[in-house]
């Protein structure tokens, strides 16, 4: 056998499972004096949220180990901090405090020398234009249930829903439909509701 055949010359050989393919690219893993790949994230600690070291797996799990995120707070700090965390570190006021509601709450008040909403309101969801068009109804719900089986509106008098009883009594009653009882369920809806209209006073 030639082993300086050409043959020879053009086989290629992967890498073995021994040789790591290192890219050159790849972050290293920061714990000195490693030169392996950083793939695990870390978190830097407090004062420092959302920044994270690079280790490779054996040094992460060393600095998991002994990651402590309140390692230097006295019990004072743990307990300032404990307070925030119940509001979620947000920022606070006492009522009346807030410069910027007094500002809202007072903006619009008086413009032109007339009353303005309470405050501004592109849309007019909250202002004195809002309350006054919205009327309250009339009658209730259980009201308008019973003039809609009469086929009335909540503007209905009393004269009007005793008018109108008479008239389905008249159309749906038994006797004036040569015994025909077909209707009888509808003639008890009518019934049932002119009595409910009446104990509350509308008849």
């Amino acid at each position: 056998m030639n082993i300086n055949s050409r043959l020879f010359d053009r086989i290629r050989i992967g890498p073995s499972e021994a040789e790591a393919v290192v890219d050159s690219d790849a972050p290293r893993c920061n714990h000195a004096g490693c030169a392996r790949i950083g793939e695990f994230r870390a978190p830097m600690g407090r004062g420092r949220e959302g920044q994270f070291f690079l280790f490779c797996m054996e040094h992460v799990k060393e600095y998991n180990a002994s990651y402590n995120y309140f390692a230097g707070m006295d019990d004072d700090a743990l307990a300032a901090y404990q307070k925030q965390e119940e509001i979620g570190h947000r920022p606070t006021w006492k009522l009346g405090v807030n410069s910027q509601a007094a500002r809202m709450s007072q903006r619009g008040r008086l413009r032109r020398g007339e009353a303005g909403p309470d405050m501004h309101d592109a849309f007019n969801l909250f202002g004195a234009r809002a309350q006054a068009a919205r009327q309250e109804p009339r009658v209730g719900v259980v009201a308008m249930k019973a003039l809609e089986t009469l086929g009335l509106d909540d503007t209905a008098d009393s004269a009007a829903i005793k008018a109108r009883y008479k008239e389905l009594v008249k159309r749906f009653h038994p006797d004036a439909n040569g015994g025909d009882r077909s209707r009888e369920g509808t003639l008890q809806e009518i019934l049932k509701a002119y009595q409910q209209l009446k104990s509350m006073g509308m008849v």
